[in-house]
Formats: C-alpha cells, sequence, structure tokens
C-alpha cells in the first residue's frame, strides 16, 4: 500500500493527514494569544476537546480505537472472561489477552460497541462546521465571545489513516472497510462537483490501496480491477505532477506483477511498457531525479526479466545493460543512504543476471 496519504501530498502516513490541521491550529493559538492583550469584548477562539479523544489537533487512540493495530475498532470482539475488547483478526492471533495476560476462553461479538464505533465514522469523523461559527458563548465576566473550530480530522483524511494503521497491522479486512467508505464519499464529490485534478488524484490513490487490500487477500481479480480503475482516473491528471506519475507507474506495475505470476507473460510486459513510459517521461522533465532515475531502472529489468522469459534474450539483455548504465550513471549524495542501498540492491541482481546469461552461453 502506499505510504503517503492522498488527502496530504509529500508526507509520512500518519502525521501528513493532519499537518494542515495542526499548523491551522498553531496558527489560531498564536491569535489567541495575541487576543488575550486585547480588550475583553473582542471575540476569541478556543481550540475544542473531544470527549472521545479525536481532535484535528491532538488525535490520540481513545476508547474506541484497537490496542494492537491502533485504527479504529472493525468487528469488535470481547474476550471472556476478562472482557477487554480488540479487532476480531487482531485478537484472533493471540490465546491470552495482550492486556491482562489472563486466558482467553473464547471471544464474543461486541454489537454495541461496534454500533458506536460505526455511529462515529458516519457522525462524528464526518463533521464539517464552519471555521467561525456564529454561535457564541458568553465565559468569565468579561462576556467574550467564543467561535469553535471544527473537532473531526476532515473524513477522507481519517478514514486513509486508519486504514493504513490497520494495513499495517494485517488487519487487511478494516483497512479494506474504511477505504470502501473513503472511495465512495470521493465519488460523491465527483459527480456533485465534476472532474477535478485534487478528486481524481485522490481516488487513484485509495483505489490503488484498495488493490493492495485484494491482492493481500489473495483476490487477484478484485485486485486488477481496483489497479485498472485507478490508472483510469490517474490518467486524467496533468503528467507534471511526479507524485501522481509514479503513483500510476506503480499500479501498472502491480496489474504486470499479478499478471506474471498468473503466467501471463504477454500481459505483463504490456503493463511493465506502459509503467516505463510513464517513468521515462517523467525522468525527461525531471533529467536530475535520482529516485526516478531507480524507478527506470526498476521499470527496465522488469521488462527484461519478461523478456527473458518468453525467449527474447538478445533484448532482455539490452534491457538488463540500460538499466545498470542507469545505475552506475547515477551520483548520490551521503545524506541518500536509503536510495544508495536500493541502488545497490537492484545493481547487485541486474549484474546477476547477466552473469547468469553467460554461464549458459559458456556451456
Amino acid at each position: 500500500m502506499t505510504s503517503v496519504c492522498p488527502f496530504a501530498k509529500a508526507a509520512r502516513p500518519d502525521d501528513v493527514c493532519l499537518r494542515k490541521s495542526s499548523e491551522k491550529n498553531v496558527k489560531c493559538r498564536a491569535e489567541n494569544d495575541g487576543k488575550d492583550k486585547k480588550e475583553p469584548n473582542e471575540s476569541s477562539s478556543v481550540l475544542p476537546k473531544c470527549p472521545f479523544g479525536y481532535d484535528s489537533h491532538t488525535f490520540k487512540l481513545g476508547p474506541l480505537s484497537c490496542v494492537l493495530c491502533q485504527a479504529i475498532l472493525f468487528d469488535t470482539r470481547k474476550c471472556i472472561p476478562c472482557s477487554h475488547k480488540f479487532c476480531n483478526a487482531c485478537i484472533s492471533r493471540f490465546k491470552d489477552c495482550p492486556l491482562c495476560g489472563a486466558d482467553i476462553e473464547k471471544t464474543e461479538p461486541d454489537k454495541d460497541l461496534q454500533d458506536t464505533v460505526d455511529r462515529f465514522i458516519e457522525g462524528h469523523a464526518r463533521i464539517k462546521r464552519s471555521q467561525v461559527n456564529m454561535e457564541s458563548k458568553e465565559v468569565n465576566s468579561h462576556n467574550n465571545k467564543v467561535t469553535y473550530e471544527d473537532v473531526s480530522l476532515e473524513r477522507g483524511a481519517f478514514l486513509v489513516q486508519q486504514a493504513m494503521r490497520a494495513f499495517r497491522a494485517h488487519n487487511v479486512l478494516s483497512a479494506k472497510s474504511r477505504l470502501i467508505l473513503c472511495a465512495e464519499d470521493i465519488r460523491e464529490q465527483l459527480e456533485r462537483m465534476g472532474n477535478s485534478s485534487e478528486l481524481c488524484s485522490q481516488l487513484g490513490a485509495v483505489l490503488g490501496m484498495l488493490g493492495d487490500c485484494c491482492r493481500a487477500m489473495g483476490d487477484t481479480g478484485s485486485a486488477i480491477g481496483y489497479f485498472e480503475e485507478s490508472i483510469e482516473f490517474l490518467s486524467k491528471l496533468p503528467s507534471d505532477d511526479l507524485e501522481v506519475m509514479h503513483t500510476l507507474s506503480v499500479s501498472l506495475n502491480k496489474i504486470g506483477d499479478l499478471k506474471y505470476y498468473d503466467g501471463d507473460l504477454r500481459a505483463a510486459r504490456s503493463y511493465y511498457s506502459r509503467s516505463l513510459d510513464v517513468r521515462r517521461n517523467a525522468l525527461k522533465d525531471q533529467s536530475n531525479g535520482p529516485s526516478l532515475t531507480l524507478d527506470v531502472a526498476v521499470s527496465l529489468s522488469k521488462v527484461a526479466d519478461v523478456d527473458r522469459s518468453i525467449g527474447n534474450e538478445n533484448v532482455a539483455i539490452e534491457g538488463f545493460t540500460e538499466a545498470i548504465k542507469c545505475l552506475e550513471s547515477l551520483t548520490l549524495s551521503p545524506s541518500e543512504s536509503g536510495l544508495e542501498e536500493r541502488r545497490q540492491s537492484v545493481l547487485e541482481f541486474l549484474k546477476n543476471q547477466l552473469s547468469e546469461n553467460q554461464a549458459v552461453s559458456s556451456v
């Protein structure tokens, strides 16, 4: 699954979805500090406190979350006899309660708590308040007007965040459920507002994540369907958006992988080649991008590997050789140690492929 939240570009999964909200709240606090020095009758702003522990500034685990996957509860189960509650997929891996150590005799569905979670998702997580509420309250003896901000994460960001947490903890059904809700929301917005780059980008990314979920569950047909739909939406976007183009190329490669493992090598090569074209075009616009060069080398190796499998050995050698030249021409700084490790790994694979060919030829 993609590591970047489609609702917040160029940031990490758990932090990124909150960045805009956090920045907004920091700004709000700074304004409040200044307002404290003003006349008592001037209005001020007070940060909200969600009774469940979910708010846009200090999102944390609350009573509706599973302590194992750290995502909001899904298919809630209560352990007997200790009564601690977890997601079914999470607790099914334990014989003793992870919280208290008691033997788990059995687990029972907790419909009441799950209903509360579902109401939370449909209600609290969906709240869309205006930034300034004209209704006010009088506080203290100074008759200050207090306005309240939105206490919830934007629904799409919230659902993707929870899906990412669940997926990392191998609670795939939970992740898929949250992403389906998110995709439905975006589709509704597309119908209401028409196609836009932002919405198409978000839906393309979410559909790709759904493809990852289905692939993890062994549902190849559904995975390909989601990846294809992801490609459809991402292909509508400008090619100068590098993040979008990367996501598009990854979706193409994932379908290629599924076709490859299914034995359909011709189809696999077609998808790998399309991914290679996307990455080459992106590299033309950003000729000094080291990560793009690595991506191109990976795509070249995938195409060459299929060429070898279908008997086009000379074409495969050309592909492996071109990929090696790409990587050997790449100069990375000491701060790019992660890319260097990846470069060495791919380079080793490519050289092994050429060595195998030389060994076969000598025999």
